[in-house]
């Protein structure tokens, strides 16, 4: 691979990120509350994965039983998403952010117990690291102390997810694997408010402006975020990527702050406590591949 092409990979891969971090820019943007909004992506990412699937010739064809199974994923995944905008909410950018890079302090241990696989001792340590972390912001933020809590709650749910499609993505395509993800969530959420009586509320609950974003959203950060993912890890290693998604919330903490200024401005307690959590993230890859592991 020459450094050219090498070089566009690499941007590219960055540009992916800067949309996952664009997500929570436009959690703030978009008026309408957490679960409709869930709802309006799930659907347009689902429509976006199918043209993509339908562009590449990939069968879509899967047996009832192995359906249900990414279908009860995707509502994992729609809970995951309706806390972290729910956070957003009632905080901001900047603090759920913040909060959310903890997902690899849930996942490093909910691997070892959902594979069944010894907890390693770098695990702890780096787990004990972003608690002190969260701590920090918990001491500095007290104001956004529900914001804080679901976007705690939107990282375990999210490690939870990473756990479950990581049992599963050596099965099938990992955006086939989306596709059905995000019928489910879409289905659950339906049913929902079909049974609330609420359904034909939030179908008519759109203003332009919300709908050009959540557009963007569903189509742009989503469908085409994660289709292009699965492209650049044919050409650049899963370590690389895991690195560069790492960024997500850097990402989004700063255009957070240039889009909505004043109204994301923290505390320099709240950046200690994100800058603790954020080298504990990046630290972690690059440690496991270094260190033998003692295990307990």
């Amino acid at each position: 691979m020459t450094e050219v092409k090498l070089f566009r990979h690499y941007a590219h891969l960055h540009f992916i990120v800067i949309l996952l971090g664009f997500t929570a820019i436009l959690g703030a943007l978009i008026s309408i509350d957490a679960i409709p909004l869930v709802w309006f992506r799930m659907f347009f990412a689902a429509v976006g994965l199918f043209i993509y699937l339908k562009y590449k010739k990939i069968n879509l064809s899967l047996t009832l039983k192995e359906q249900i199974h990414l279908y009860a994923i995707g509502l994992l995944v729609a809970l995951h998403w309706v806390t972290f905008f729910h956070a957003i909410k009632v905080s901001n950018v900047s603090v759920t952010l913040g909060v959310f890079a903890s997902t690899t302090l849930f996942t490093s241990f909910l691997e070892p117990f959902l594979q069944k696989r010894k907890v390693l001792w770098l695990e702890v340590l780096i787990g004990l690291v972003i608690i002190g972390g969260i701590y920090l912001i918990f001491q500095y933020e007290t104001e956004y102390v529900e914001g804080i809590l679901f976007s705690l709650l939107s990282a375990l749910l999210n490690g939870l997810f990473v756990v479950l499609n990581r049992n599963i993505s050596r099965r099938w395509n990992p955006a086939l694997i989306s596709f059905y993800e995000m019928i489910g969530g879409f289905l659950g959420i339906s049913l929902f408010f079909i049974f609330s009586g609420t359904i034909f509320t939030h179908l008519t609950s759109l203003d332009l402006h919300d709908f050009i974003w959540i557009l963007i959203l569903g189509f742009l950060c989503t469908s085409y975020a994660f289709a292009a993912i699965v492209e650049i890890m044919k050409e650049l290693s899963a370590y690389t990527v895991v690195l560069a998604v790492n960024l997500e919330p850097v990402y989004g903490i700063i255009l957070a702050f240039f889009i909505f200024g004043e109204a994301e401005r923290m505390s320099g307690g709240f950046y200690l406590g994100t800058l603790v959590i954020l080298i504990s993230v990046f630290s972690y890859p690059y440690l496991k591949r270094k260190v033998s592991f003692k295990k307990f």
